[in-house]
């Protein structure tokens, strides 16, 4: 196991800047999940780590080697950086046997055929693939050529390993499962994990901590997943985690309209923090579970689609001309009854927070 720490690192290309004092720490032995919108800098973060790009500023530390420097001028070679790194394609050579695979990076360093044949061994039996052995690739299904992946990152080094979107290619049922297999194998080894991401329900599902960049790549917070969901540091965070609904509000002597698309409706319910500021304009957040259909709200909605989901049901109502997403689990919807696709109700709004409206990015 091994600390990794990322501070102030600068890179880009050309006049592009990608990362600019970018700086980070993963604690030893535990999972984090680097998640952002596509082009913030992940992959080019992983890479500084790796020795493929060179930062312009800033240091990189494995434990207390200081593998990186751009003040001292320190750049350890790729190869003596020893670490793991499991990509989405699973890069597994077509010819050679999982044992041949999983072995390779040993038998690149030299190591004795004996210590080879052990440490291959051990390793499957850590990923559950010791039967596999002597199969090739083609005879394995896609989360068993990852499992192969994992285990030849671990057997050179089992510190860090960085996974770079390492189950996009599976469909959804194994991508479960490999989710899971990962955290177990995790547990087992007490690797240090560094897992690259766009895909947030799989970060939530993995992750001891997240960190979310923004599209320009900045940290924008680091935290548990209850964090990142219920302490949501602005509004890049509450929209990118999970899905969300903004809706326009209107403040005026202390009492809330909301201005949804087509409409104006007062909101008797709705309390504004003390503090807020109104002077960008104001829009409400609240994700589907937390709006809830109540007959006897004054706020007024219509159904005007119903998905059943097997635990839940996914609504998509009209508030004026705008579209909101609700969503209501099965026990509720039995307790209180499903509502139908055509069906004017109430609404209420729950846990909402506030936030000035998304500043459009000019072309």
């Amino acid at each position: 196991m091994a600390k990794v720490s990322f501070k102030n690192i600068s890179f880009k290309y050309g006049d592009h800047q990608i990362l600019k004092d970018f700086s980070l720490d993963i604690e030893s032995g535990e999972i984090m999940c680097l998640v952002g919108p596509s082009g913030c800098g992940k992959t080019t973060l992983v890479r500084c780590l790796l020795g493929l790009n060179k930062p312009e500023t800033g240091e990189i530390y494995v434990g207390d080697t200081c593998i990186f420097s751009a003040k001292s001028r320190t750049n350890m070679a790729v190869e003596r950086r020893n670490i793991g790194i499991v990509f989405q394609d699973y890069a597994v050579w077509p010819h050679l046997t999982v044992s041949e695979n999983v072995g390779y990076p040993l038998k690149k360093k030299r190591v004795s055929k004996a210590e080879i044949a052990q440490r291959v061994a051990d390793t499957l039996a850590l990923v559950n693939m010791t039967e596999y052995a002597n199969h090739l690739p083609s005879q394995l299904s896609g989360g068993q050529q990852q499992r192969v992946a994992i285990a030849r990152a671990l057997v050179s080094n089992s510190d860090i390993i960085v996974m770079d979107e390492p189950i996009t290619n599976l469909d959804a049922k194994l991508r479960e499962q490999m989710l899971e297999e990962i955290r177990e194998i995790q547990r087992k080894s007490g690797t240090t994990v560094l897992y690259i991401t766009h895909d947030q329900q799989s970060a939530l599902q993995l992750c001891d901590r997240m960190a979310i960049m923004e599209p320009d790549g900045t940290l924008c917070q680091l935290g548990t997943d209850e964090d990142i969901i219920l302490r949501p540091a602005n509004r890049f965070t509450f929209e990118f985690i999970g899905v969300s609904n903004f809706i326009p509000v209107e403040a005026n002597g202390g009492k809330l309209t909301l201005k949804p698309e087509g409409g104006s409706f007062p909101w008797a319910d709705g309390v504004l923090p003390e503090g807020t500021d109104l002077s960008q304009g104001l829009e409400v957040g609240v994700r589907p579970n937390d709006i809830v259909f109540d007959p006897q709200s004054p706020l007024r909605a219509v159904v005007t689609r119903s998905v059943f989901l097997g635990s839940e049901y996914d609504y998509f109502i009209q508030l004026g001309s705008q579209e909101l997403r609700v969503q209501q689990n099965t026990l509720d919807a039995a307790r209180y009854g499903i509502v139908k696709e055509g069906a004017e109700t109430g609404i209420r709004l729950l846990n909402y927070r506030f936030y000035p409206p998304k500043k459009e990015v000019s072309a």
